[in-house]
């Protein structure tokens, strides 16, 4: 979508289903999930997975909803729209990826987009290990597609951070043998000019989405870029497509919001 950061009439009764946490700052999250939705011109339904009261700087308090108070809403949500595609955010525990692969598992074909929220990156873990595995082995298969930055490859992957393209292809040969379609690993992490994200599948080469790095910082941009491929495969866009229009969209949005804001936004959303 050339010049993805401007706002589209919502018109259309297509719906992408967010299940995620809340962020009381409106930084990252459901909050943020829903604004790009919209720039799509799509509307959105929620799952809320948690809620959790934050600033822009700090964390105060994370409770958990119930996985069966998950899994209602999402066959709610399903029973009461059109829905077009799924983006999953935070998810925070073993029982609730198990009720969301569930839920998930009656409904397809249908594109999804995870968003592995896996740690913060002041280092604390916002799955346990066992949660890992289940994700690995029940939900990530039957997702579209999952974007880990490096650190959450290296969590998945058991291994330490990758450091180069090489690396990266390594760490993610075991997830495709798990049976993942397609992994956006996301460079935000890695050093130099440009940050490149890389899209791998299983049965096709590399491809890679550049863009210059920009001096600005923005909370929620893993949600917006995963939200933002959700509504263009819910659009009817094929993968690499969905995906370039997303990193166009979330770039824009840094270099717009970035000049306005004029300062540095924290890291250390969980959402």
């Amino acid at each position: 979508m050339a010049g993805g950061h401007r706002t589209m009439a919502v018109t259309s009764g297509r719906h992408v289903l967010v299940v995620a946490g809340s962020d009381s700052s409106g930084g990252a999250g459901i909050a943020r999930d829903v604004e790009t939705i919209a720039a799509f011109g799509l509307r959105a339904c929620l799952a809320v997975t948690a809620v959790t009261v934050q600033t822009h700087g700090t964390v105060e308090r994370v409770e958990q909803m119930p996985a069966d108070l998950i899994a209602a809403q999402m066959r709610a949500a399903f029973a009461s729209n059109a829905i077009v595609a799924v983006k999953i955010g935070m998810l925070g525990s073993v029982d609730a990826v198990t009720a969301v692969a569930s839920v998930l598992a009656s409904r397809l074909p249908l594109p999804v987009v995870l968003d592995p929220v896996l740690a913060s990156t002041s280092g604390r873990a916002l799955l346990p290990m066992a949660a890992v595995d289940i994700l690995k082995c029940r939900l990530m298969p039957l997702c579209t597609l999952v974007t880990p930055n490096l650190p959450e490859l290296a969590l998945l992957s058991a291994k330490p951070l990758a450091a180069d393209e090489a690396g990266i292809i390594s760490q993610s040969g075991p997830l495709f043998e798990s049976g993942v379609p397609a992994l956006l690993v996301k460079g935000g992490h890695a050093g130099g000019d440009r940050s490149v994200d890389l899209l791998l599948r299983a049965s096709a080469k590399p491809s890679r989405f550049e863009a210059p790095r920009l001096d600005v910082s923005m909370r929620g941009t893993g949600c917006m870029l995963a939200s933002a491929i959700a509504a263009g495969l819910g659009l009817g866009d094929d993968l690499p497509t969905a995906v370039g229009r997303a990193k166009d969209h979330v770039f824009e949005r840094l270099e717009r919001d970035g000049q306005r804001t004029g300062r540095p936004a924290s890291q250390v959303a969980l959402l």
